[in-house]
Parts: C-alpha cells; sequence; structure tokens
C-alpha cells in the first residue's frame, strides 16, 4: 500500500485539496471531501473521484466554527468506519495589512486554521488509533516563513499559520504512542485553478515569480505530490516535521 485507502480531506473543492483528492482517488479508496460553501465544485471533484473508482462522501461547513471538525470526522466514521489519514489543507487566510485588519478577523483566522486542526485531530484519533498507518497532514503557509521587504506582508495569515506548525509538532510528540503521525505541508506561491493562492493581481504575481528560484509560481499538484508522499509507507518514520514546497523562495 503506497497511500491511505480512507481519508478526509479539508478544504477539497478546489486547488491543493482537489489534487490531493485526485491522486488518492483509485478503487478501494474511501474519501470524505470537505469545503466551507462550494458545493458545485466539491461536488465536480467528487464525481472525478468516484470515476476514478473510489467511494466519496461530501461535507459543508465552516471549520471556524466549533463542532464543524467533528461533523466532518462524524459524517465519514458514519459511512467508512475507518480512517487512515486526515489532511488539514483548508485554509483561513487574511491578506490584510495591519492597520486594515479586524480583531473578529485575526480571531477568525486563528479558528479556522489552528484550531480546527485540535479538533480535527481529537475527534478523529479513536478512528486513526485502529489504522495501521495513521497519518495527520497540516497545510501551512510560506507567510509563516517569508518576511522581505520587497514581498507583500500578511501578519495575521503568517501568526495563524505559524500556529499550524507548532501544533502539527506538538501532535507529533503526543501522538507518536500511538503510531500515527503527523506532518505539516508549506506551500510557497501557488497558481490555483482560476486564482491565486495570494488574492494578488497578475501584476504583482508576475513580479513575484522572479523572486522564487525556479522562476515559477508553483501548482497544486507539486503540493499534493507531497502531502501524499507522507500519507503513504514511504513515510512511516517521518513525524514531526515542516516540508516547505516553494520553488527555493525564502
Amino acid at each position: 500500500m503506497t497511500n491511505a485507502t480512507s481519508a478526509i480531506i479539508t478544504g477539497a473543492a478546489s486547488g491543493i485539496g482537489a489534487a490531493v483528492a485526485m491522486k488518492l482517488a483509485r478503487p478501494g479508496a474511501c474519501l470524505t471531501l470537505h469545503t466551507r460553501q462550494s458545493a458545485a465544485r466539491l461536488e465536480d471533484v467528487a464525481r472525478q473521484a468516484r470515476a476514478r473508482g473510489a467511494e466519496v462522501e461530501v461535507v459543508l461547513g465552516d471549520l471556524s466554527e466549533i463542532g464543524t471538525g467533528k461533523e466532518v470526522v462524524d459524517v465519514h466514521q458514519a459511512r467508512f468506519g475507518m480512517l487512515d489519514a486526515l489532511i488539514a489543507n483548508a485554509g483561513f487566510p487574511l491578506f490584510k495589512s495591519l492597520e486594515d485588519m479586524q480583531p473578529e478577523e485575526v480571531e477568525y483566522a486563528f479558528r479556522g486554521n489552528s484550531q480546527s486542526l485540535f479538533e480535527l485531530a481529537q475527534t478523529g484519533l479513536p478512528l486513526l488509533r485502529k489504522s495501521q498507518h495513521a497519518r495527520i497532514v497540516a497545510v501551512s503557509s510560506f507567510t509563516a516563513h517569508v518576511f522581505r521587504t520587497d514581498m507583500p506582508q500578511f501578519p495575521a495569515s503568517a501568526a495563524s499559520k505559524g500556529a499550524v506548525e507548532v501544533a502539527a509538532r506538538s501532535l507529533a510528540l503526543a501522538l507518536a504512542k500511538d503510531g500515527v503521525t503527523v506532518n505539516c505541508v508549506v506551500p510557497g506561491y501557488i497558481r490555483k485553478d482560476s486564482e491565486t493562492s495570494a488574492g494578488l493581481g497578475q501584476d504583482a504575481l508576475r513580479e513575484i515569480e522572479t523572486r522564487i528560484p525556479l522562476g515559477r509560481l508553483g501548482t497544486p499538484d507539486d503540493v499534493a505530490a507531497c502531502i501524499c508522499f507522507l500519507t503513504g509507507q514511504g513515510a512511516a518514520y517521518v513525524t514531526g516535521q515542516v516540508f516547505h514546497v516553494n520553488g527555493g523562495l525564502i
């Protein structure tokens, strides 16, 4: 077995989450795909995954609201009864300057990014403990690492995504006794289906590309490949690590 057969993927309606779903979808795979509100997009991803032979359940809900993470796990358990991989990909970016962001927006970013990871992990743990190759993969952001005067800065996103990385490393230690590995993947500037992850205009992105050593924006597949590696047997001895998929951006 190279990858999880039973997985939850949050933020799966587009971009990285959808790419992960496509890579994991195959005969015998059991996938629960989540999105906050993009129902039509999620159904399209689910249709494509089913066409590849996977059994698929879909869930809508705002992970910043307490109880939504539990609902996602409950739906998965009711349908499939087992869980090999929990992929916490849903993101709550706040692309605003310190002067522009509001307190409730900052709180929302932290609830969606870090609080939801704890809720998903806590409610999913009984299922993960039953798996022979249990994995949790959290998705952070380059905003928690790239601090340069010649690139946009988003303090709330940086802080809330940095919290995800600390949470993942803490969970790796706490869950090692249960045989659950926990790692974090940090995408750089990633080109999405119809827009980019940074919410920036095309001119700004072209300028940013010149500062990326590999000379291009990343793709969802670039990041999905790393996430799927971490769900496989080849990563059985990898835990508490942070993997950057950013084209060399520093």
